[in-house]
């Protein structure tokens, strides 16, 4: 196609294979040049006619190559994306985009000074669940909201040795992993929250990160739950609204990761569409009367990423993940690591 975004992947582990790759695969606009494997050949199945390099300044320096996808871990995310917009390309980072928001902001004002787009990997925005989570909300048939619950718990005991998820520092482990999404989703329904409260813990035996946390946001008039532990053998509901008058429940996750870990492209109109079993309920009072419907699931679609992204660089539409809303995500979750820290609500 004549006018492709030719694309350099940084790397092709979980987040390549699963995310990236089969994304930029079904999108006719975008065309993968290199793929930076050091030892592996995995991008091939995907991306057969693209150029494996093992060095990222292969990627940097080549003229043909528009757009950089950064999906290494956390730690190189600082250093890889300012090398790409030094080298004038636009860059997408996976979430959370730096470790530090100091670093976040340094890079923002850089892709600014030399007009490249810059964007992060919030996928999680376009979750079948969270978009109708975001219309129920908008609708408001509950009434004033008084509390808003969500939930990502898994039952993983065991300890995959030797994983950068596994071992570091405070910026390790599920806040930043996990967290990243759902304080992000929290962001796009309330926006910056008024107060911080945030309890971390290591729940299995031999973990060396929080595997654990209990996050409050305070906003006027209600509050937003966020919790995530790795001991949850039998999850309850993923969100949970309450409201003066009446109750949203939705159960089950949404299915595309899983979808494309078993290697199915996203591609097709019933993509992201979920059974009516798993639909959300919604149980509310009006004019008296007590009323008990299904809320049909939006359907997911990861693909609107990119399709944006696209339109972003040739034809100068407005992002709709920019970067100044993840330094204010990053800055939340600085807020909750202070609060762990010192046993406090932390006022923003």
């Amino acid at each position: 196609m004549k006018d492709q975004v030719v694309v350099a992947l940084a790397s092709f582990g979980m987040s390549g294979k699963v995310f990236h790759g089969p994304l930029l695969k079904v999108n006719k606009n975008f065309t993968v040049k290199l793929v930076l494997e050091r030892s592996k050949r995995l991008s091939k199945e995907l991306f057969p006619d693209a150029t494996i390099v093992n060095t990222y300044d292969a990627i940097l320096a080549d003229n043909e190559v528009e757009l950089v996808v950064v999906n290494t871990p956390d730690e190189f995310h600082y250093t890889m994306v300012k090398q790409a917009l030094e080298a004038g390309k636009h860059v997408v980072v996976e979430k959370p985009a730096t470790l530090r928001s100091a670093e976040l902001k340094e890079l923002i004002e850089l892709a600014r000074s030399k007009n490249l787009v810059f964007t992060v990997f919030q996928n999680r925005r376009w979750d079948g669940d969270f978009r109708t989570v975001q219309k129920v909300v908008e609708e408001a048939r509950f009434g004033r909201l008084v509390e808003f619950e969500s939930h990502y718990d898994r039952y993983r005991t065991e300890i995959t040795p030797d994983t950068w998820k596994e071992e570091g520092d405070e910026y390790c482990g599920v806040l930043y992993n996990l967290g990243s999404h759902m304080v992000d989703q929290a962001y796009v329904l309330f926006g910056r929250p008024l107060a911080v409260t945030t309890h971390l813990k290591t729940v299995r035996e031999g973990g060396k990160v929080a595997d654990y946390y209990d996050i409050r946001l305070d906003y006027t008039g209600f509050s937003a739950l966020l919790k995530c532990s790795y001991l949850v053998m039998d999850p309850g509901p993923r969100y949970m609204i309450n409201g003066e008058y009446g109750t949203f429940k939705k159960w089950g996750i949404d299915g595309q990761e899983e979808l494309l870990k078993a290697g199915n492209l996203p591609e097709g109109e019933d993509w992201g569409k979920e059974e009516s079993d798993d639909w959300g309920t919604l149980v509310y009072t009006e004019n008296d009367d007590h009323v008990e419907e299904l809320v049909e699931t939006i359907p997911g679609d990861y693909r609107i990423f990119y399709n944006n992204l696209y339109q972003v660089i040739r034809n100068g539409k407005e992002l709709l993940v920019n970067p100044e809303e993840a330094l204010e995500v990053l800055q939340i979750l600085e807020a909750c690591l202070l609060s762990n820290k010192e046993r406090r609500t932390i006022s923003i």
